[in-house]
Formats: C-alpha cells, structure tokens, sequence
C-alpha cells in the first residue's frame, strides 16, 4: 500500500472539505444578508403604502366630503328634507306675481340673513383654515417619520456592506491559502506522477523485449487443456512436423479425389452406355409399332372400300326398285335431280 499517496488523498479530500464548508458559509451569509435586505425593504415598502394610504383618507375626509361634490344633490337621502320651500326669500326667481308670495315692498329677514351669511363664511374660512393647517402638520409629521425610517435603513444597509466586506475579504484570504495550498499539493503529485510513469514506462519497454510476444516464442499459443487446444491471439505460424503433415495429408485428399473422380467417370460412361441401349430398344419398339399401325391402317382402308362398293350397290339396288314403281315422268325428273 502506497501510504503516502493515501495521506496525500486524504489531507487534499480534507482541503476540498474546508473549502465547500467556507463556500458554504459563504452562500449561507450572503443569502441571510439578502433576507435581511428584503424584509427591510418590504417593510419600509409596507410602511410607505400605509401612510400613503392614510394620508389619501384622511384628504378625502378633508377636502373631498360627499356634500362638497357638484352632483351631490342627486344623490343626497336628505334630498326631500333639503328641498327648498314654496318661498325661501323674498329674492326668490319662483316667486312671480302669479304666485301669490311676493309682493312689493316685503323683506321679512333681511337682517338676519346678512348675519348668517356673515357667520357662515367666517365660520367656513376659519375652518379651511384649520384643516389645512392640520394637513401641513400631518404632511410635515409623515415627512419626519420617513426621513428618520430612510436614515435608519441606510445606517442598517451600510452596516450589513461593511459586514458583507469583511467577510468577503475572509474567504479570499481561506481562498488563496488553500489554492497556494492545493497548487504545491498539485505539483508534488504531477512530480510523483511523472516519476512513476517513467518508471512504468521502462518496465513496460523490458518486459516487452524480454517478453514471449516479441520473441515470438511459439510454445505461448498452447492453451491451457494441451498443445491441441490453440489459443488463436497468440498463435505464430506452424512447425515444420505440422507443415509435412499437412502436406501429406493434402496429397492423400489429392489421391483420393482423383479416385473419385475415376469412379464417378466410369459410372457416367456405364449410365451413358445403358441410356444409350434403352434408346435403340425404345426406338426399335416404335418403328415395330409403325409397322404394325401401318398393316392395320392398310387393312382397315380395304375393308372400308369393300364396305363402301357393297353399300353403293344396294343404293343402286334400292333406286332401281323404286324408279321401276313409279310413272314416266316421274322417273325423268328423278332421274334429272339425281343427275344434277
């Protein structure tokens, strides 16, 4: 067992540990600085909602009340208990003289409607006034609030930079030591390396001269069941017993085929002769045959000229008794249509 190779495996598998856990370390800081990072964002997010929000209600408590809006009188449920009187002044353009509710020279409540106008507009104006001061309060509040929460968030970012830097700086530092490290580990082992593959080398080259495969040693292609059982990848050719072995056993292949070859001959010319005797016999059987057909066809053609001069004469027989029992002229014009 090489003991310092496996001491080196090890020291550099406890290297590769060390430097996957601050890698690890690393990640895991960075991704708890970005969850910080985030919540503080969602809640200064939050934050600027929520006042939006508030303000945008509180300026329409303020400034956009429902009774302050032109269509409001459409819409208004008080809209019936609102509704003007028949009169309401003596000004009134409903009042015409037809009307029966105004006439010459009446002002019933002059006085008291210049007064009231007076005290409703200085009522109004005092409270425009004090809204719109309360607003500007409101304004200049939610200004300082979020003033105060922008430098208290950029104190925390800075602060979590500056951590972040540190602990950057840190694991460059673990970085650079562990690969000075592992490059003297990697050039120790490229050195050992080298080293033993020259050696292996320089065996191999031995053991290749001194070797049977070079030497072409022929006993290396005998198999492990006996010299028959011949191992094919390692075979060099035959020796000069097995070359005249051969040889002798193709001249006796040759010797042998040519037997055959004699006999196969000899057994051609036998059949030739046999087909040959069995032709002539065939051919003399059929000219027997002709013969015969020739005879019997000669005799059959006699025999139907016999046959055929006897039926002509019992036709001329038969035509005879017949003209004899028939008149004259019947006769002649049988004897014209049997001539024609």
């Amino acid at each position: 067992i090489d003991k310092d190779a496996l001491d080196a495996q090890v020291k550099e598998r406890k290297i590769q540990e060390a430097a996957e856990k601050a890698e690890h370390e690393r990640f895991a800081h960075d991704m708890r600085t970005n969850d910080k990072l985030m919540c503080l964002l969602e809640e200064r997010q939050k934050n600027e909602t929520k006042n939006l929000n508030r303000a945008l209600v509180e300026f329409q408590k303020n400034f956009q009340k429902p009774e302050t809006r032109r269509e409001f009188d459409l819409n208004d449920p008080q809209a019936l208990k609102k509704d003007t009187p028949a009169r309401v002044s003596d000004d009134d353009p409903r009042c015409t003289v037809s009307g029966m509710q105004k006439f010459m020279g009446e002002d019933l409540n002059y006085d008291q409607r210049m007064k009231f106008q007076k005290e409703q507009l200085r009522e109004w104006s005092l409270q425009q006034q004090k809204d719109w001061k309360n607003a500007l309060a409101d304004q200049k509040l939610a200004d300082d609030l979020y003033d105060k929460f922008r430098v208290e968030l950029d104190r925390k970012i800075m602060e979590e930079q500056r951590k972040e830097e540190e602990s950057r700086r840190a694991v460059c530092t673990a970085t650079k030591n562990f690969n000075r490290i592992q490059a003297a580990e990697l050039d120790h082992k490229n050195a050992l390396e080298k080293a033993q593959k020259i050696k292996d080398d320089m065996d191999e080259i031995t053991c290749l001269l001194q070797g049977d495969f070079l030497s072409e040693n022929p006993n290396q292609a005998i198999g492990p069941w006996g010299k028959h059982n011949v191992l094919v990848n390692r075979w060099k050719g035959m020796n000069q017993e097995q070359l005249m072995a051969i040889r002798e056993f193709q001249k006796e292949q040759a010797l042998e085929k040519l037997r055959v070859r004699e006999q196969e001959r000899q057994r051609d010319a036998e059949w030739d002769r046999q087909c040959l005797q069995a032709a002539r016999a065939q051919l003399l059987w059929e000219r027997h045959q002709q013969r015969q057909n020739q005879e019997q066809r000669r005799g059959l053609d006699v025999m139907n000229a016999v046959l055929s001069q006897e039926q002509k004469a019992k036709n001329i027989y038969l035509k005879e008794e017949e003209y004899s029992n028939i008149p004259t002229d019947e006769f002649y014009a049988q004897f014209n249509t049997t001539t024609r």
